[in-house]
């Protein structure tokens, strides 16, 4: 049986961040993605789905014929590892994100199994332009060692606020 719906629930309000718009973002604001350790399920998922089967990624003998400690991560399966959406930031931008339009890296350490990853986004950009606006984010990732394994950046593009939404 059906119970009648409470009034005071509200589904537009059921939110894990208050909507933010183009030009609620500061140059220097970072937000920090979950540190994840590389397992060697994360090694198996990740040669399953991009089908990379190199034995540098899966194949600790060879590895350690060529001086390397352990599996040794895939480039793009450290870049992944700062996804936005593992974050804070894209619940932020639920009703001004258009779209997610570029990333560039640079690979500076090797990652291996067992390393934990530290990701994090930090506004470095703002282009504002007639009713959106480009963010441009660093993304960096640090091991447990404070090393900087991975530094690039992603860049999205935002709606303004609307003007019935001005204070």
């Amino acid at each position: 049986m059906a119970r009648q719906a409470d009034p005071d629930f509200d589904l537009e309000k059921h939110r894990l961040a208050e909507s933010r718009w183009f030009e609620d973002f500061e140059i220097g604001a970072r937000f920090v993605l979950p540190s994840r350790t590389m397992t060697d399920a994360l090694f198996a998922a990740f040669q399953l789905a991009s089908g990379d089967n190199h034995p540098i990624h899966y194949d600790r003998e060879y590895l350690q014929k060529r001086g390397h400690p352990d599996l040794l991560a895939h480039g793009m399966q450290v870049l992944i590892q700062t996804a936005a959406g593992a974050g804070l930031f894209p619940h932020l931008v639920d009703d001004s994100l258009i779209a997610f339009t570029e990333c560039d890296f640079r690979f500076l350490g090797p990652v291996y199994a067992g390393d934990t990853v530290y990701p994090a986004l930090t506004v470095t950009e703002t282009t504002a332009q007639r009713s959106t606006g480009v963010l441009k984010m660093r993304a960096t990732i640090h091991n447990q060692r404070r090393e900087l394994v991975l530094d690039g950046s992603h860049t999205y593009l935002l709606r303004k606020r609307p003007a019935d939404l001005e204070t």
